[in-house]
């Protein structure tokens, strides 16, 4: 429901959209822990690049961002 949209008052009173982390608001501007597909899907990779040129940077950071999202979550569920 977090994701919905709410462009009208019933909406939004269903809940729709409550709870929604906008990530450009956020530090950083990524919303750390925030899950957008059903959990029986898993955690998904869709690109995953090579260890040569400016690729080696991309997956440094999508490796920062991934521990970020896994630090983010041990909270959410109360393992520090």
């Amino acid at each position: 429901m977090h994701i919905r949209n709410a462009p009208t008052g019933l909406m939004k009173d269903l809940g729709y959209g409550e709870g929604y982390r906008y990530a450009h608001d956020e530090d950083d501007g990524f919303a750390a822990g925030e899950v957008y597909f059903p959990d029986e899907l898993g955690e998904r990779h869709y690109y995953r690049p090579v260890p040569r040129g400016l690729e080696i940077r991309i997956g440094e950071k999508l490796e920062h961002l991934r521990g970020l999202n896994r630090e983010a979550r041990q909270k959410k569920n109360g393992k520090s």
